[in-house]
């Protein structure tokens, strides 16, 4: 089974404002109420260690380029079985905004077991970050 989710928020303030913001990771246990940690080097191929409210896990960076994007997998327990493709894009705008685009490809036999739960609480929590990053970023303008 797959599901997708994906949210969006505009942010007024340029890219390089909000990516500045969106990489300082060691600041999110400060602001970001979904992603409480996220440490490790941010390098394609590595894993990072990222905590969520109840979960803790170490996926792998899929891809990561400075203003635009980044994107890492992960998986419950064995591929499979409950993967987890989650990115983050920024999209300049020509009135000098920001999209931010935050979502999560999932996918895997269990899938159907969490959807009512991704679709309520996990979008939520997607939710909640992109409007915290909104304020973050706009305050510190």
């Amino acid at each position: 089974m797959k599901l997708s989710i994906e949210t969006k928020i505009n942010i007024n303030a340029q890219p390089e404002q909000v990516w500045k913001v969106f990489s300082d990771f060691k600041s999110y246990p400060d602001w970001n109420p979904f992603i409480s940690k996220l440490e490790g080097k941010v390098i394609v191929n590595q894993h990072i260690f990222v905590k969520l409210p109840g979960m803790n896990f170490k996926p792998k960076v899929e891809r990561f380029d400075p203003l635009e994007n980044l994107t890492w997998k992960g998986k419950l327990f064995i591929k499979g079985l409950f993967d987890g493709r989650h990115y983050f894009q920024l999209i300049p705008e020509a009135n000098g905004t920001t999209t931010f685009i935050h979502g999560e490809d999932f996918s895997g036999i269990l899938v159907f077991l969490f959807k009512k739960n991704l679709l309520t609480e996990i979008k939520d929590g997607f939710n909640n970050m992109n409007k915290a990053l909104k304020e973050r970023v706009e305050s510190n303008l």
